[in-house]
């Protein structure tokens, strides 16, 4: 997981580095753990850090902090919350099922076991993708949740703004442009991220 913030101290999470240089442009740091946020910290103007947590939602505001180290310790534990929202939709299925046929006959590698490896491997790969398949033509994102309610914003002719979007999830800009990032393209949807001259930062999923 890596982590970036900007200028403006908008911190957003990514799968990986090279998604993040891909989503964001501008000048910003990058940080993957809470080390390498302590290193950036003691660079950066206690007026700073006080900025970062008081931007972040849910926090209480505070004045100073008394070292740089603790307000990277409390900004790092507050924004596992983005880590989260990043990360891969996990299918744990094909895995296990993986292991399980591996596993199931691990003394037997004759003619006998590989058949049945081969048998009990087969129908049980082909069925899953099919039905998944089927729910993510027909269905798409989970009714009600927050993929499905972003994609219906974005799908409108002219897209969402960052502000009705943010206004619509009750979310800071900083979760908004780690979730384009982060799940919407981990969902498939490809988004499409402009600013008209003059007007504010657009999200339109492309067609």
């Amino acid at each position: 997981m890596t982590f970036t913030i900007d200028t403006d101290n908008n911190i957003s999470a990514f799968a990986t580095k090279e998604d993040a240089a891909a989503a964001i442009t501008g000048t910003f740091e990058v940080f993957a753990n809470q080390k390498e946020l302590t290193q950036l910290a003691t660079s950066w103007e206690v007026e700073r850090l006080v900025a970062i947590w008081n931007s972040l939602p849910g926090v209480k505001p505070v004045k100073t902090f008394k070292t740089a180290k603790l307000a990277a310790s409390k900004i790092w534990e507050r924004i596992q919350g983005l880590a989260e929202a990043a990360k891969p939709a996990v299918e744990p299925a094909k895995p296990k099922a993986d292991k399980k046929a591996k596993g199931g006959a691990p003394a037997a590698k004759g003619a006998s076991a590989k058949g049945k490896a081969s048998k009990k491997a087969t129908p049980a790969k082909s069925a899953p993708k099919a039905k998944k398949a089927a729910k993510a033509e027909s269905t798409g994102p989970r009714e009600g949740s927050k993929t499905a309610q972003v994609v219906t914003l974005l799908q409108r002719k002219n897209g969402a703004t960052l502000a009705e979007i943010m206004e619509q999830m009750g979310w800071q800009r900083h979760t908004v442009r780690g979730f384009m990032a982060g799940a919407m393209k981990k969902a498939g949807y490809t988004v499409e991220s402009f600013k008209p001259e003059g007007g504010e930062r657009t999200y339109r999923i492309n067609a």
